[in-house]
């Protein structure tokens, strides 16, 4: 049995100012209203895989729960990390877990975020590379090349016309005239970070080559405890993990490394500009998500979250415009929107961090307005879902239901709240809502006072919950 194991923790600055630190690029529905992350779920939903292992930041929890919810499907197990620590810890985990349901178990480690246009060419490699698993090879997936890219590390395979094939030699991302060189060569390979081993193999691979990291790995995973849906880890633990990347840690080092060579549409989707080439296009090469229109403009892209955006008289430009920011760029320029990113950071801008949506175990919650002493914000309630008991030191509140049926409880006093029926919570007061029906509840919540930041909140024990 193969146990997939998707990697969704990475961030993708690039994509700013959509994808965020607490919602990256992996969980944006930017594809007929998927997102990379369930593209891939769909990927290896097939009888020769198991339910997947899904490795993931702590602070994406809810957005991995509700999304392979939308999707109908249950990981095997969802491991979440304290904090990032690259590819080679959860490598080993992988392998761990797998082995524990079956000490002959191949691991299928995949990056959520990658586009992979022919998928029955990806996974006829995958297959083929089966048998050189088993047999103890660690096989990684290249890339046959398109373009002499220089946003990608290369791999030098041994010529020849076997599926899988010994590699000569991994390389860092190359300059222009390199990645020419490599691209006229024929023998080098795009490193998409995609691995197919058997759990023992890579369990041995750790033991030799990195006996230090793998006593701590199976120091932290000895430490495992459930929570909700998810599993978790000691943070403190986690955090003393070496920092290091499995190709770092593993690949290079070790001497039974395969690459199967494939050509299967494949994009990491790294920038903007990656975005524009997937996207379908009008007839001047223009590419719209959301509500946007074009004049006199040829080979832009445009992304509204929110309203209208029209471009005239521009070519090659992106605009990306969501409800509180909004980016301009030339497309030869899209790689530059890192360097953004890292200045706002400096700055401590929250629009680096966080989206005005905010995914809850309940729901969700997004941001309209703000400003002195007032927040304006949309709530939605999924059915059966109930929000802690709590109470605030310095702010009261007013709900509106726009849509749906929701319980209140303030004060221990319950009623029910239908469309254009309001409720006010007093600064202090005790209060809870749930969603007893059938459809989500959807409100729209004011605050006021002096201090209205999330930290404001004091939990109770909610009576009506003991069991």
């Amino acid at each position: 049995m193969i146990f997939p194991c998707i990697l969704s923790g990475g961030v993708g600055s690039r994509l700013w100012p959509l994808s965020r630190t607490d919602r990256p690029k992996q969980f944006l529905p930017l594809f007929g209203g998927e997102s990379l992350f369930q593209k891939t779920c769909r990927r290896i939903d097939r009888p020769e895989f198991a339910a997947p292992i899904v490795i993931g930041s702590n602070g994406h929890r809810f957005l991995i729960g509700e999304q392979l919810s939308e999707l109908g499907k249950d990981a095997q197990l969802i491991l979440l990390e304290p904090v990032g620590r690259n590819t080679a810890p959860p490598a080993l985990m992988a392998a761990m877990i797998a082995a524990e349901e079956d000490p002959d178990a191949l691991v299928l480690l995949l990056p959520s975020d990658h586009l992979v246009g022919k998928e029955e060419v990806f996974l006829a490699a995958v297959n083929e590379a089966v048998p050189s698993a088993q047999r103890g090879q660690i096989v990684t997936f290249g890339i046959q090349p398109t373009e002499p890219n220089t946003g990608y590390g290369y791999i030098r395979v041994t010529p020849g016309s076997e599926p899988v094939r010994p590699v000569e030699a991994f390389v860092e991302k190359p300059d222009a005239d390199r990645a020419e060189a490599f691209l006229k060569d024929g023998s080098y390979v795009w490193n998409a970070g995609i691995f197919l081993f058997s759990a023992k193999t890579m369990i041995e691979a750790f033991k030799e080559l990195q006996p230090s990291l793998y006593s701590d790995i199976v120091a932290v995973m000895a430490t495992r405890h459930g929570d909700l849906d998810f599993t978790r880890l000691d943070e403190e633990a986690f955090a003393g993990l070496d920092n290091i990347s499995i190709d770092y840690a593993i690949m290079e080092k070790a001497d039974n490394v395969s690459c199967a060579p494939v050509s299967p549409d494949w994009d990491d989707l790294g920038s903007w500009s990656a975005i524009w080439t997937v996207l379908e296009k009008d007839a001047e090469g223009n590419s719209a998500l959301g509500d946007a229109r074009f004049l006199n403009s040829s080979d832009c892209l445009a992304y509204v979250d929110r309203g209208l955006v029209s471009v005239i008289g521009l070519k090659d430009v992106m605009v990306i415009a969501t409800t509180d920011s909004v980016l301009v760029a030339h497309k030869d320029s899209a790689q530059d929107v890192k360097t953004v990113v890292e200045q706002l950071k400096a700055e401590g801008r929250d629009e680096v961090d966080h989206h005005p949506r905010v995914y809850k175990p309940w729901g969700y919650t997004e941001r309209i307005n703000s400003g002195d002493r007032f927040a304006v914000q949309s709530m939605m309630i999924k059915p059966g879902k109930r929000l802690s008991l709590q109470s605030h030191l310095h702010r009261a509140e007013h709900w509106v239901v726009v849509s749906g049926t929701v319980e209140i409880t303030i004060n221990g006093k319950t009623s029910l709240l239908t469309e254009n029926q309001s409720a006010y919570v007093p600064l202090g007061a005790q209060h809870t809502l749930h969603n007893p029906g059938k459809i989500p509840v959807r409100m729209i919540e004011i605050q006021s006072g002096t201090y209205l930041a999330e930290d404001d909140i004091l939990r109770h024990t909610d009576p009506s919950q003991k069991t």
